[in-house]
């Protein structure tokens, strides 16, 4: 299988999007705004591959061009608009993928309610044919399996924290290695359910907004 090569100049479209990060290439029109929102879980990085944008972040304002780069940070507020006199098309990235993904705001600073979209607006194709009641299953058994991977890993950093204090006084650097690893196996765990559930509150979300959607 070859490896999927990308380009900005006609891949206009979300290139790889899953619970850890959606990146993606944006195509602006002249003149053309993107109304201000903030992402409650994570950050967003902008990199300009053609024309000039605008960027308004936090009330900090700056004009970027090709090659240049900008970040808006978890609950920064970020809006963007092409200033030149072409096409804009940038590259961007926000992580995590978790909806809602994108918090708007009212203009007395209160939050809009949660903004779910379905899953074509980010190029996937939706799952029209699992029942809504297997999907709510599917993120209950996932939420279980969250829960008793955080529970392990509480349990494991009570013990291991005590044998790396105990190594590290006694200059015991396999020892503190060793209780170092066992901590780092027990928080993977934890990711890795917590991506499991991302997938699956993802295909929720999505269903529950999904205005083809004719299944029971």
């Amino acid at each position: 299988m070859d490896l999927p090569v990308y380009d900005f100049r006609t891949d206009i479209k979300n290139v790889l999007v899953t619970p850890q990060i959606r990146s993606r290439f944006l195509k602006m029109a002249v003149g053309q705004f993107n109304e201000g929102h903030t992402h409650d879980l994570g950050h967003e990085i902008f990199l300009i591959l053609q024309g000039k944008a605008e960027f308004v972040i936090e009330g900090r304002k700056a004009i970027l061009g090709p090659g240049q780069l900008c970040i808006a940070l978890k609950d920064e507020y970020h809006t963007v608009e092409n200033v030149g006199d072409e096409e804009v098309i940038m590259y961007l990235s926000v992580t995590p993928h978790i909806q809602p993904t994108h918090t708007r705001w009212f203009e007395d600073g209160t939050k809009r309610p949660p903004n779910f979209t379905p899953n074509t607006n980010y190029d996937l194709m939706p799952d029209r044919t699992t029942p809504t009641a297997d999907l709510v299953d599917a993120c209950l058994a996932t939420a279980e399996t969250f829960a008793t991977a955080a529970a392990a890993f509480a349990e494991t950093m009570k013990h291991q924290a005590d044998e790396l204090k105990r190594a590290a006084s006694a200059k015991n650097q396999d020892d503190v290695v060793q209780a170092r690893n066992a901590m780092w196996a027990a928080l993977s765990a934890v990711y890795t359910t917590l991506a499991n559930f991302s997938d699956d509150w993802n295909e929720l979300g999505s269903r529950t907004v999904d205005p083809e959607y004719t299944g029971s």
